[in-house]
């Protein structure tokens, strides 16, 4: 039987989830993103499609979000084919006030980033204990790597402070993405420059993707006691 706070806690998750599919209308392209916070607006999604008849086309991040939508019943297509999305709803492992975000712990941050850099809106949601002073509070730096490079990689990492081990899974196997790679989870020091070290990962060779989400979204919602609070990125008038 569900204790009354869990109750209390999945309304406040499908609230949230209602939230950040609410914009979503009728000949939109939509993408899905990946993790459990995901799957609550995927789900909703879902019922909307089926309850009002939406005519959308979707599509999804990961292998295991793009199972679940099939077992929905909801319309995707292979983001190979697509020039332009109109809609990204995804969760996030930590925010914070000036729209930043970490992710990675899914290990989908590849595509992720790809479906939200061809998207026209990018919108995270995610439970209130995952807005954070600074991030890497209580997570770790996501780094995929391409196998073949990683002793040297991991070398490089080192020098810039970010010393982190190879994931694995919970047999001990080492942890692939959907895209073939390993994961690197280093440790964000608290005066770390987020903006720089975004920038030099981003031209090491072999590097693929990581968790740093700087500047990707346009509103995060934040799910708090049956509520949710909305941060939007401020326009700058040209």
């Amino acid at each position: 039987m569900t204790s009354e706070p869990e109750q209390h806690a999945q309304i406040g998750q499908d609230i949230l989830a209602q939230a950040a599919i609410a914009e979503i209308s009728s000949g939109m392209m939509v993408g899905l993103g990946t993790g459990r916070t995901a799957k609550r607006g995927i789900r909703a999604l879902a019922r909307r499609v089926h309850d009002e008849g939406l005519d959308i086309t979707c599509v999804s991040t990961s292998e295991g979000s793009e199972a679940l939508a099939r077992s929905l019943d909801l319309p995707l297509v292979d983001f190979h084919s697509v020039e332009r999305v109109d809609y990204f709803f995804d969760g996030a492992d930590e925010v914070d006030r000036e729209l930043r975000v970490l992710k990675g712990s899914g290990g989908a941050m590849t595509r992720e980033r790809m479906v939200a850099w061809a998207s026209e809106r990018v919108v995270y949601m995610v439970d209130e204990h995952k807005l954070v002073p600074r991030l890497g509070t209580n997570n770790t730096l996501a780094i995929a790597i391409m196998a073949f490079g990683l002793a040297s990689i991991r070398a490089k990492l080192r020098s810039m402070g970010l010393a982190g081990v190879c994931r694995r899974t919970i047999n001990g196997d080492l942890f692939i993405t959907d895209n073939g790679n390993l994961i690197i989870d280093a440790v964000l020091a608290e005066d770390e420059n987020l903006e720089e070290i975004a920038d030099e990962l981003n031209r090491i060779p072999g590097v693929i993707d990581h968790g740093l989400f700087l500047s990707e979204a346009d509103e995060i919602l934040i799910g708090r006691e049956g509520r949710v609070e909305r941060l939007v990125r401020q326009v700058e008038e040209v």
